[in-house]
């Protein structure tokens, strides 16, 4: 068992001061894909079983973006862990656990 936490912000330079269109592309496009994740203000956690897997979804979205972009900005975190699952809710419950809701 592995579990995959990726987290990554993508989005074309050369177009608008607003790139909300494209970035939704991209996030529609990680809901279809089927694997758990979470959009935040800065950027989109997944998590996988597999590292390929945790890629594949990079790749699609750099693919979907450079359909119409010449120059894309990504940046990418991640952390691999075995014998673990379902962390990208057990991390923050984990601190909730200790201090309270955190996402006020």
């Amino acid at each position: 068992m592995m579990s995959i936490l990726l987290e990554f912000s993508m989005f074309p330079t050369d177009k608008r001061e607003s790139v909300s269109d494209e970035v939704s592309r991209v996030i529609k496009m990680v809901h279809d894909s089927g694997v758990p994740y979470k959009l935040t203000a800065m950027g989109t956690i997944i998590e996988t079983e597999s590292m390929e897997e945790a890629l594949s979804v990079v790749q699609k979205a750099y693919d979907l973006l450079s359909q119409d972009a010449g120059r894309i900005y990504s940046s990418i975190n991640i952390d691999a862990r075995s014998n673990k699952k379902n962390r990208l809710s057990g991390k923050v419950e984990s601190i909730e656990g200790k201090i309270g809701d955190v996402n006020t």
